[in-house]
């Protein structure tokens, strides 16, 4: 696509018809973009290239690096259950961390508590983290040493990043159309 037609589209779009949120993406001339997502407390962001195909404009950014919860520590202690404890600063948090513990009886869901601790019944096999901060992003995480049972854990950085693979929105005149990477398989329009 030549630099004018770049030119021509680049600017920002903004989520039109969802009460309480505020979205939308900023197409730069050169070729990169900026995306924000703003619902109540919770704010999410991402950022990459964009490129044109038959009237489409297609969203990439790097890679989603595979967890959003990062493990710092494992031990063995003298109880009988399984302990998940989430290391945070900000306490606020803790209230947004859901833990799935898989084990030979099926899966259990269980909520962090006021002091980032989830007690899980003895002989989970597999912890499934998620925050309400990417709620759809799970964290999976195999007990490998099964005399182990207490299970340290911390927020990744990019905990509240959205990432793009090849995510598209048709372009039209003054607007984008198409899905939003948060808001489910609904057609948005996002106005320039």
């Amino acid at each position: 696509m030549r630099a004018q037609s770049f030119k021509n589209i680049a600017g920002e779009y903004y989520l039109q018809g969802v009460m309480e949120t505020a979205s939308g993406f900023k197409l730069n001339t050169d070729s990169t973009f900026e995306f924000f997502f703003s619902y109540g407390a919770l704010d999410r962001y991402g950022s990459g290239k964009w490129s044109m195909q038959n009237n489409r404009v297609i969203f990439n950014s790097k890679p989603y690096p595979g967890k959003d919860f990062k493990l710092i520590d494992s031990s063995k202690k003298n109880n009988n259950f399984t302990t998940v404890k989430i290391e945070e600063n900000n306490t606020n948090l803790f209230s947004l961390v859901h833990c799935i513990a898989k084990t030979q009886d099926g899966d259990s869901l269980f909520d962090a508590n006021h002091d980032g601790l989830i007690f899980l019944p003895h002989g989970t096999d597999t912890i499934y983290l998620v925050s309400e901060l990417c709620s759809e992003r799970i964290s999976s995480f195999s007990i490998s040493e099964k005399e182990q049972n207490y299970f340290a854990f911390r927020f990744e950085p990019w905990i509240a990043e959205v990432f793009f693979k090849d995510f598209d929105l048709a372009f039209a005149d003054d607007h984008l159309e198409g899905k939003h990477p948060l808001l489910g398989d609904k057609t948005f329009e996002y106005v320039k």
